[in-house]
């Protein structure tokens, strides 16, 4: 099914050099690949003036960092704009704010257990912190810097607290990693909600944006295309699973394999919380029936 989606896995940068984008957007890529990050995570410069604004200031790298401070040169960074606040887009956050004493831009998060460990979807484990920023937006608040704007799109479904960022005066949409070009976003419970992802994807599709920067991989040109293709990627995922349930491979466990063939030993945690979020969802409109708590040995069964 990947191999149907029009995925652009090509993508011109040069790690620690700024590459201007569109006028008053510049993007620098952060030397973290790997293979949910793709060749790195992007951070945003953006604006003319004199002060600038920044979106996802990226990993804890003093290379990174270097990079960001000498890209905006003169210019003081004016806001510090957080899609979301998975660790590969908000490490380097407290280094840039030491630098810069810049205001902090999203939708914010308060965790029930601060301090908790977790496992992240590539296996690795992090902490949960409160992100309580400076400027809280809420889906559809303008918020401007020096010559530019952008408005919240509040898209949850691959985090909580995820938002893309419209750019004021253009049809430019910071995609963050609800949508990108190379590979579709991990959702991943007990943070990611499938019937939330799907909701924020057809609320994309009413869009008329001509033009995506996302969280990672290059820009997405036909950004409704490539949405209405993920829309009917996860049809298809979804009836698939329904197929396994049918077939008698009524478990998390025995159904990834066989909707995910070939899969890469590295994605096996991230696939099988894929299978669970789509599950999950399938319950939540009584599609399958299983006894709580699910789990991936959980038997499932049509409803």
């Amino acid at each position: 099914m990947a191999d149907e989606l029009p995925f652009k896995k090509t993508m011109v940068f040069t790690y620690g050099e700024p590459r201007e984008l569109a006028p008053g957007v510049v993007r620098i890529v952060a030397n973290n690949p790997n293979h949910f990050t793709f060749k790195g995570t992007n951070t945003y410069l953006i604006g003319n003036g004199r002060s600038i604004g920044l979106i996802d200031p990226g990993p804890d790298d003093p290379a990174h960092l270097r990079a960001i401070l000498d890209a905006a040169g003169e210019r003081k960074i004016s806001h510090i704009i957080i899609t979301h606040t998975h660790r590969d887009h908000t490490d380097g956050m407290p280094a840039l704010l030491a630098a810069t004493g810049a205001k902090t831009v999203g939708f914010g998060r308060r965790v029930a257990n601060r301090g908790t460990r977790r496992t992240s979807p590539s296996g690795g484990e992090y902490v949960e912190k409160d992100f309580i920023p400076d400027i809280p937006l809420t889906d559809g608040q303008r918020f401007e810097g020096d010559g530019w704007t952008m408005t919240a799109v509040h898209t949850p479904g691959h985090a909580p607290d995820h938002l893309c960022l419209a750019l004021g005066g253009t049809k430019i949409l910071f995609s963050g990693d609800h949508v990108m070009g190379w590979n579709t976003s991990i959702v991943a419970p007990p943070e990611g909600s499938m019937g939330a992802y799907i909701r924020s994807l057809q609320r994309l599709a009413e869009r008329d944006d001509d033009l995506y920067f996302p969280g990672h991989g290059g820009q997405v040109e036909e950004p409704k295309r490539l949405v209405k293709a993920y829309l009917l990627h996860r049809r298809m995922r979804e009836q698939s699973i329904l197929d396994c349930i049918r077939q008698g491979n009524a478990t998390v466990r025995s159904i990834v394999p066989i909707v995910y063939k070939d899969l890469d030993s590295k994605l096996l945690n991230a696939a099988s919380l894929s299978v669970l979020a789509h599950v999950e969802h399938l319950i939540e409109r009584g599609l399958v029936c299983c006894d709580s708590p699910l789990s991936a040995d959980r038997v499932l069964s049509l409803s």
